[in-house]
């Protein structure tokens, strides 16, 4: 693609380097680093402006006011999105021819729309609906009566379980499990364990992605629902009658209990543990590792555990390194301090 094409496709400006950019020729797109003179890169933070001088990139997309660069720029509001935009351009995953393989196995009361692609060993229960242009790929169970909307992707081995609702455009990766039991136990008298029926259905909203091996439980009673937008990691434990609030993202290994609520545009960096039967607010931020507690205030910044403000945990952890030292110095000031308790009394006497 010619890079004059390619900045009209992604509504960017061309900034030429010397005459005759327009027609260079771009095959593909690559970090600063890797990108080769037929590839185009980008440069979303001015801090690193530094390493374009090294790099062999044909092109770069960023903002009007990056300073001048020796390569031809595609000037973007939003070099990031820019180039995740253009990578799609230059490539597309392989997806499947629309037809049903003969290893499927589709119950007769199943509702499959257009364009369905169902490969290998996939199994569909009873009553399910599917809506057009779905993607099944190997191994992936729909169990009875869940209903699923349009340009569904589900990779290999993807499970969604009963009544389970899934919105139009959603995406599940690899053992990716919608609707699993919620951990509900109820301890008899003896201290053994009794088994707490799980019978509400997760719902997944629209334009939701889940990536690989992460689990929304089913709710007890209600729901567990995902809203609109929201980009769930890998290795994620969403718990049961959880809300994961619109546009959250919530990255890997990080654990809600049950009754966890996430506002809107709600971020939780990775292993972060979050304690059932509270809210996190919207706007919310939370740093990795963080265990919380209590419910969080929109817009707040937090980190540590149990989590506190993030600019007090800075110095809180900066003060902890350096207990040891503190502690010899108190010592030494207690032990000076009694020194000169001592001499005062003597003098007095």
């Amino acid at each position: 693609m010619k890079l004059q094409e390619l900045a009209g496709q992604l509504g960017c400006e061309l900034r030429a380097a010397g005459a005759g950019d327009g027609e260079r020729e771009i095959t593909g797109v690559a970090g600063m680093e890797r990108a080769g003179p037929g590839e185009i890169t980008f440069l979303a933070n001015p801090k690193y402006a530094h390493k374009v001088k090294d790099t062999r990139a044909g092109a770069i997309i960023a903002t009007a006011a990056a300073p001048e660069l020796p390569i031809p720029v595609l000037v973007s509001e939003n070099p990031y999105l820019d180039f995740a935009r253009a990578l799609a351009l230059f490539y597309q995953p392989p997806k499947p021819a629309a037809g049903i393989h003969p290893s499927a196995v589709i119950a007769p009361t199943a509702e499959i729309g257009e364009n369905a692609s169902i490969g290998p060993c996939c199994v569909i229960g009873e009553r399910v609906k599917i809506g057009r242009n779905a993607v099944l790929h190997p191994l992936v169970s729909i169990y009875e009566g869940a209903v699923i909307g349009d340009d569904f992707l589900a990779h290999s081995q993807v499970t969604v379980r009963e009544h389970c609702r899934v919105g139009n455009r959603v995406i599940l990766q690899n053992g990716v499990v919608v609707g699993g039991d919620g951990f509900g136990f109820a301890k008899r008298a003896d201290g053994t364990h009794d088994k707490i029926v799980q019978s509400g259905p997760t719902v997944i909203e629209d334009d939701v992605e889940i990536q690989t091996l992460s689990s929304v439980d089913r709710a007890t009673v209600g729901e567990t629902r995902v809203r609109r937008g929201a980009k769930i990691d890998s290795l994620v434990q969403i718990g049961h009658a959880c809300e994961v609030g619109e546009d959250n993202i919530i990255c890997s290994q990080t654990g809600l209990a049950g009754s966890s609520v996430l506002k809107k545009n709600v971020l939780l960096a990775g292993q972060v543990g979050v304690s059932g039967h509270l809210t996190i607010h919207e706007n919310a931020v939370v740093y990795a590792q963080s265990g919380i507690g209590g419910d969080v205030a929109a817009g707040s910044v937090i980190s540590g555990s149990p989590a506190f403000e993030a600019g007090q945990w800075r110095r809180a952890i900066t003060a902890y390194q350096r207990l040891p030292e503190i502690q010899k110095t108190v010592r030494q000031l207690e032990k000076r301090i009694a020194e000169l308790e001592a001499a005062i009394s003597r003098k007095s006497e």
